[in-house]
């Protein structure tokens, strides 16, 4: 009889050994308070779990690593991913290692804004001082006829005009200016991809449908008024202008267009061996092959108010313009002699 009391207490004492041993482990990794504060835990690449374990202890977001230790033991198929994670100190070991495991880290990103009426060169710099990528990375994409052909065939505004093997930049124009968000690993086909979304959305805004001219000739027009004029009814008398000329078969004559053509900035000088470029972006009156003839490509990426002047041009008659660069202020003409005479007088 005592044999089976003493059995029976031994039975009892392991019993109570491993309910307590259960509550104290289920307590162990119970979370560490009620407070919901957030935490920003990173965990490098190449971490074990032991360190992780080890470093979630030094952070004060579990009681226990021992405890975690052994859940992991008996988790063994877990496996922890590196980044950095938004944890609370009301999370559970259980619910921190499930977060984990998930890779549910925070998405760090960077907010990119591309200014209307830059061209492409600028788009580069906007994106290598951004990105941890250089010029010729982001140039390689740019110039990948496979890439371009693949968007081809996701916008239905991209055509095979763009893959005129004299146009600098396929996508020149066709990246809308605006502010985005990126998350700051993304790759250069996802930053491009993002933006050409958003011209997309701009574009189906408009009724292009109307105009005798293609959207590649549109877009073309349009980054010529951007440059050429600041305000609404300016851009809208530029458009009228252009439009004009086309139908004389006279060259444009718009300087801004011999720039792109020779790759200086408006800030520089153009020199008559310039304007006289026999190029298909040059659209200077000394360049006699242009006559009649847009740009065989945009030459910056355009707003959409410039977009919307080229598709609701003014009901004026002018053929010719001047622009102040200085004052932003656009004189126009009907004649040469009165294009000549304000000239002059603007200086």
């Amino acid at each position: 009889m005592k044999k089976n009391k003493k059995v029976l207490v031994l039975f009892l004492s392991l019993f109570a050994i491993l309910f307590l041993g259960i509550g104290l482990y289920g307590f162990s990794l119970s979370k560490v308070s009620k407070n919901e504060d957030s935490i920003n835990f990173t965990i490098e690449g190449g971490t074990s779990k032991i360190g992780i374990v080890n470093d979630l202890k030094n952070a004060g977001l579990i009681r226990s690593s021992f405890a975690v230790k052994v859940y992991l033991f008996f988790h063994n198929d877990i496996n922890l991913q590196a980044g950095k994670y938004e944890l609370r100190r009301n999370m559970s070991a259980p619910e921190i290692i499930k977060k984990i495991q998930e890779g549910k880290a925070i998405t760090e990103s960077v907010k990119v804004t591309f200014v209307e009426g830059k061209n492409m060169t600028d788009f580069i710099s906007t994106i290598t001082a951004n990105f941890p990528y250089t010029e010729d990375d982001v140039k390689e994409v740019l110039n990948s006829r496979e890439f371009m052909k693949e968007l081809i065939l996701k916008y239905d505004f991209l055509t095979d005009e763009i893959l005129n093997g004299n146009i600098y930049y396929a996508l020149e124009g066709y990246l809308f200016p605006d502010t985005y968000e990126f998350s700051k690993n993304v790759s250069i086909k996802d930053i491009l991809i993002k933006i050409l979304d958003n011209t997309k959305v701009k574009l189906e805004t408009l009724d292009m449908e109307n105009s005798a001219y293609s959207i590649h000739e549109i877009l073309t027009m349009a980054s010529i008024v951007e440059l050429e004029a600041v305000n609404e009814e300016d851009r809208r008398r530029v458009a009228q202008v252009i439009y004009k000329r086309l139908e004389m078969k006279k060259g444009l004559g718009m300087d801004v267009t011999t720039y792109y053509a020779v790759k200086k900035s408006l800030k520089d000088t153009l020199t008559m061996n310039d304007l006289r470029t026999a190029n298909p972006y040059n659209t200077s009156e000394s360049n006699s092959g242009m006559a009649g003839k847009l740009p065989v490509g945009p030459i910056c990426n355009p707003s959409l108010m410039s977009i919307k002047a080229v598709l609701n041009p003014s009901d004026t008659d002018y053929i010719y313009f001047y622009a102040n660069i200085k004052t932003h202020e656009v004189f126009f003409a009907n004649t040469y002699e009165e294009f000549i005479d304000i000239q002059r007088e603007v200086g």
